[in-house]
């Protein structure tokens, strides 16, 4: 058997390989080009019998380079940069040689607790860009968000006040028409109605009058010069705002007719509170094939929801697992904290923790826990989420303890 390390980089990757007894056998530098990647597959090839008989061991589990290494039939091995960097010597030199022999050493002495890579299948990897790239997306909406809030406060503040979310139609209609607070208490009713009829406004008229009432109050004004360049602000973050909002109602679509063609989306639309938003990306995360978890405790690692026991002397205690797929984490803890709103036992458990002296965070990482294993449950025997059997074990389990 041998061992080929790879440390990845933007411009260059270096490979070092080694055999069985730990010797060191290549080394090889190539760009991160098309010629460079075919030099090193080839090479990695040349150098041993079969593909089998090589393990490489990278930093990451994504990218084109591992693409390339996988179309050529070799198997690869994630490992965690934190494991590497547990290895260096006491110096604590690093070079991308060094980092490349570090992985070849682990891959030799720890292979048998490394899982290899296995590529999702098509609809499943295309779920899981979508998802995470519109998440990305949402994160620029809340920044924008964010800044037109702080628009809003310094010269109009009752604009905040008038509509229940800023990113909708009617909001933003309003906003265009009416971005000086003097124009909007100048408006009549009939105007304000029709901006917000135009706008698709679903109770246009009670919600105009509404308005008209309120900018007839005593209002907090700001300054004049603050008043006109705030607007002139405001303006241009509505326009980067709008095209934002249209493109992540169209991954909405993409991502909801995707979902909808693969066979264990069922599984995941019966989940108590999981939504169209929700159920893609535990799908997405969690994947398809039934034989990458050894069992729910892999998934509960890889979500972040199983604790981390720490003692030393006399001390002990658990933390948070931050070494974890973070946007697993984010589904799992979004989707917990919403079935306590719809699952009694989740809210039960819910607020027993919240009682035993938990932080909200933590009670609702340890109802994502529960549900990991309820959802590995329900994954391996492809069936829908269905209370009365989780109730049900539930009272057995319980009675079996007392």
């Amino acid at each position: 058997m041998w061992y080929a390390g790879i440390d990845w980089a933007d411009q260059h990757h270096d490979a070092v390989v080694i055999d069985a007894d730990g010797l060191k056998t290549a080394t090889r530098r190539v760009p991160h080009s098309p010629a460079g990647l075919a030099d090193l597959t080839t090479w990695l090839r040349d150098l041993v019998p079969a593909p089998d008989q090589l393990a490489c061991l990278i930093e990451t589990t994504h990218g084109i380079l591992i693409t390339a290494l996988l179309d050529a039939g070799l198997v690869v091995y994630p490992v965690n940069p934190k494991t590497i960097d547990r290895r260096r010597a006491p110096a604590g030199a690093k070079t991308d040689q060094i980092d490349a022999y570090l992985l070849a050493k682990t891959g030799r002495s720890d292979l048998a607790e490394l899982r290899p890579l296995t590529p999702d299948s098509p609809v499943i990897a295309e779920l899981k860009l979508l998802t995470r790239d519109q998440d990305s997306l949402l994160q620029q909406q809340t920044r924008l968000l964010n800044q037109i809030t702080a628009c809003l406060k310094a010269y109009y503040p009752v604009a905040l006040d008038l509509f229940t979310k800023l990113h909708q139609a009617s909001t933003i209609a309003f906003l265009r028409a009416y971005p000086l607070p003097d124009l909007a208490q100048a408006a009549s009713l009939d105007q304000l109605t029709q901006v917000l009829k135009t706008a698709g406004h679903t109770r246009a008229v009670a919600t105009a009058q509404r308005i008209h009432t309120q900018l007839h109050q005593p209002l907090l004004t700001a300054d004049a010069i603050t008043t006109r360049t705030k607007a002139r602000l405001l303006l241009a973050l509505l326009s980067q705002l709008e095209p934002l909002m249209a493109q992540i109602a169209a991954y909405d679509a993409e991502i909801q007719r995707l979902f909808l063609t693969h066979a264990d989306s069922a599984i995941f639309t019966s989940l108590p509170g999981a939504g169209t938003r929700l159920a893609p990306r535990l799908l997405a995360e969690w994947g398809d094939d039934r034989t990458r978890y050894a069992d729910g405790g892999s998934v509960q690692a890889l979500a972040g929801t199983a604790p981390v026991p720490y003692e030393s002397g006399q001390y002990a205690r658990l933390h948070m697992r931050y070494a974890c797929v973070k946007p697993l984490r984010n589904a799992m803890q979004q989707f917990a904290w919403q079935t306590t709103v719809q699952e009694a036992w989740a809210r039960t458990y819910y607020q027993r923790k919240r009682a035993e002296g938990k932080s909200h965070s933590m009670a609702v990482r340890a109802l994502a826990n529960v549900w990991v294993r309820i959802i590995f449950a329900m994954w391996q025997g492809q069936q829908p989420y269905q209370a009365s059997v989780f109730t049900t074990a539930q009272r057995q389990h319980q009675r079996r303890a007392a």
